[in-house]
């Protein structure tokens, strides 16, 4: 009688090393089983950090296709976070990585196992299902006690308490040349006078995890006087012909260029074209040779974002902290 471990030799589970968090995101932004508050990134470290939890990849031919994680606090077992890439599914790597969390749980004293998937997804019930797990009759409650979605803290009466870091560079960097992964085909295409709602699909779809809400505030007619201005360039990147990201350069301000906005879609997170994007909007903002070219970021924003400016070239010259009305207790952004 073969074992699981016999039928699929070329699947390697183990425990998620530091160095695949970008790969391992970008398989959960893809298969979209992130909670929508968290900071999976923090939850990452938080996981790595525990006796009782633990973070598991399934590697194949060198490259991480699977992954989840599995805790255990003293009486059941969880497994979430469960993430199959989609051009590996059907193989049986997801049933091989579940029974390997079974098997941690039961070495650890867990008598039974919960595994949670997002609601609506009707495939991976029936996954779970063909695994032996059932549903049970019950509503899960869940409210955060640090942040989510980045490190802001309350301020009382629906408020946040926001860290703003601003970044400039003075002179035109000497960036490496940044190419994005051979195997997506991209299109980098400037948004000439956007209609409206499609650049509120960009700002609302990019920013929503981030608790953008500045532009949400704007009457339409105030928005496209804004970005139907000449000066206000919007470039947006498609890979595989979706719109995958976009960056906002204003030079509204005379000899100073402004990274108004700049961010990736959620499922595109991950996969080395954020950099991309960024190092070429730095190269187009330095094409009309400013004075200087500055960003703005809060420990709202994705965890790599203030690295990423800094590794491109951009150096802190200010911070100051804001108390902002909290988009998600004033219904700019629904929870």
């Amino acid at each position: 009688m073969s074992t699981e471990d016999d039928e699929l030799p070329d699947l390697k589970i183990r425990p998620a090393e530091p160095a695949e968090d970008e790969a391992l995101l970008g398989l959960w932004h893809a298969a979209g089983v992130l909670a929508e508050r968290d900071d999976p990134l923090a939850d990452l470290k938080n996981f790595r950090a525990a006796s009782d939890a633990e973070v598991l990849v399934g590697v194949h031919g060198g490259e991480v296709i699977a992954g989840l994680c599995v805790a255990f606090d003293g009486g059941r077992g969880s497994i979430h976070n469960l993430a199959i890439d989609a051009g590996q599914r059907g193989r049986g790597y997801g049933r091989r990585l579940v029974r390997f969390a079974e098997r941690w749980l039961k070495e650890r004293g867990a008598e039974s196992a919960q595994l949670l998937i997002p609601a609506g997804k009707l495939e991976a019930r029936r996954f779970c299902e063909r695994l032996g797990y059932g549903t049970e009759p019950r509503h899960i409650m869940r409210r955060r006690l640090v942040g989510g979605k980045g490190e802001a803290s309350a301020a009382g009466d629906g408020k946040l308490e926001v860290a703003v870091t601003y970044l400039e560079m003075t002179e035109r960097p000497s960036l490496p040349q940044v190419l994005h992964p051979a195997e997506t085909t991209i299109a980098l295409l400037r948004a000439h006078n956007p209609p409206v709602p499609f650049y509120r699909f960009l700002y609302d779809t990019v920013g929503e995890p981030w608790l953008w809400y500045e532009r949400r505030l704007m009457a339409d007619a105030a928005l496209a006087r804004v970005i139907e201005d000449e000066r206000v360039e919007i470039y947006v990147l498609y890979a595989e012909g979706a719109p995958a990201g976009f960056a906002e350069l204003d030079r509204r301000q005379g000899s100073e260029i402004e990274l108004a906005y700049f961010g990736m879609m959620p499922f595109f997170i991950g996969r080395g074209l954020g950099r991309y994007l960024l190092a070429w909007a730095i190269e187009r903002a330095w094409s009309y040779e400013p004075r200087r070219l500055w960003v703005n970021t809060c420990n709202l924003d994705h965890p790599k974002a203030l690295p990423l400016y800094q590794q491109l070239g951009f150096k802190p010259y200010k911070q100051e902290k804001k108390v902002i009305d909290d988009p998600r207790v004033i219904g700019v952004i629904q929870v």
